[in-house]
C-alpha cells in the first residue's frame, strides 16, 4: 500500500494523517501548503485529516522574499 508525496512513492500506514506524512518525510519548514488529492488542508487540520491509501499528497514550502 502506497501514497505519492511530491511524486515519490511512500509506504502508507493504516490511520495515517497529514501530520504523520509531514513527520515521515521530515518536513520541518514552518510555512507549508498541503493538498491531498487536490484538496487544500488547513494547518490546524493536519492532525485530523486522514490520508487514504493511494492518495496523492503535495507539500509545498512557502518562502519569504523581499
Amino acid at each position: 500500500m502506497m501514497i505519492q508525496v511530491n511524486g515519490r512513492s511512500v509506504e502508507w500506514e493504516e490511520g495515517m494523517t497529514v501530520a504523520d506524512v509531514i513527520r515521515k518525510m521530515k518536513y520541518t519548514f514552518p510555512m507549508l501548503v498541503v493538498t491531498v488529492d487536490g484538496r487544500h488542508v488547513p494547518k490546524k487540520k493536519y492532525p485530523s485529516t486522514p490520508v487514504p491509501d493511494g492518495a496523492e499528497v503535495r507539500v509545498l514550502h512557502l518562502g519569504q522574499g523581499g
